[in-house]
């Protein structure tokens, strides 16, 4: 059997694809951003904030969290998340050298 096309890329490449496809939806970056602001775990503002169901809201913090971009614990019977600081560091460090390898100059295309 072939190699699946994300095995020709190495780790950190498919890590840093792994969470900008984790950020590449605006309801998901819009939770980051609450997340960010209030510097707190949150359990159940986050429908009242964005607008969105239930349901719609906990699929997105799933896809976040399988992302390792946040963190959840168990408070009582809900589950209150914040950023994962450990993963936002690292990908914070990427994706500022990822920016940072382009020096600019004239461009190639016209």
């Amino acid at each position: 059997m072939g190699l699946t096309k994300s095995e020709i890329f190495s780790d950190k490449q498919n890590r840093l694809a792994g969470m900008m496809k984790a950020l590449a939806h605006p309801a998901r970056l819009a939770i980051i951003q609450h997340l960010i602001k209030t510097n707190a775990c949150i359990c159940g503002d986050l429908v009242d904030e964005l607008g969105l169901a239930q349901p719609t809201i906990s699929q997105h913090l799933k896809e976040l969290k399988n992302a390792g971009l946040i963190q959840g614990t168990i408070e009582g019977t809900s589950v209150c998340y914040c950023i994962e600081p450990k993963a936002w560091n690292y990908y914070q460090k990427e994706i500022g050298a990822l920016f940072a390898a382009y020096k600019g100059g004239d461009s190639c295309c016209g």
